[in-house]
């Protein structure tokens, strides 16, 4: 999820909501959290990201790091993934997270804390990972990092990763490759491969 402000927004109050593209719950709108620096991927990302994904998500074993709305996450869960785990800080995003996984009726895992201090403390591998920090905080390296370290990436796991066009170059541990990326005026997006 980026953290981009949304002022109009948060200065009235409203909250927002996302839809779910594909799968079991096809169509579903979900309220989200609308709170400083909280903005879920668009409808067109996600689509190009579950092109991307389309034969790897059935089954899959998933985690969504700076989950914020976690959209990624539930998308994969109603494509099918086998299990999803979330991180988020915002106790507040996490909150309205368990309300939606109430909602839908999906079993999941909710971790809230920091992100880097939760991958520490996870015990198994996973087959797809979403890593979508808030921006300027030069996040990606040091997730991708302790992904890693912490053996938390399974063999021909995939990674995405969505970031600021102007953030730093991405450093790949070994064993990771770059296998599709694409770059827009604000954005890099980045599919990996183990």
């Amino acid at each position: 999820m980026n953290r981009v402000a949304k002022k109009s927004q948060r200065q009235t109050g409203r909250s927002g909501s996302v839809r779910i593209i594909s799968g079991q719950w096809r169509g579903r709108r979900l309220p989200v959290l609308d709170a400083e620096g909280l903005r879920p991927s668009t409808d067109r990302t996600r689509e190009t990201l579950f092109n991307w994904l389309m034969a790897d998500i059935q089954d899959a074993k998933i985690l969504d790091v700076f989950a914020g709305s976690g959209v990624l996450g539930l998308e994969s869960l109603s494509r099918y993934a086998s299990e999803a785990t979330f991180i988020e800080k915002n106790g507040q995003a996490v909150n309205q997270l368990k309300k939606n996984l109430t909602l839908l009726k999906a079993q999941a895992t909710v971790h809230q804390g920091d992100a880097l201090q939760v991958l520490a403390g996870l015990t198994h591998s996973f087959d797809v990972i979403f890593i979508d920090p808030p921006f300027q905080h030069d996040l990606v390296n040091p997730t991708l990092a302790a992904l890693q370290s912490n053996d938390l990436i399974a063999k021909d796991a995939k990674i995405y990763v969505e970031q600021e066009a102007n953030a730093p170059q991405l450093k790949l541990p070994q064993g990771l490759s770059v296998l599709k990326q694409k770059h827009t005026g604000q954005l890099s997006y980045y599919l990996l491969t183990a």
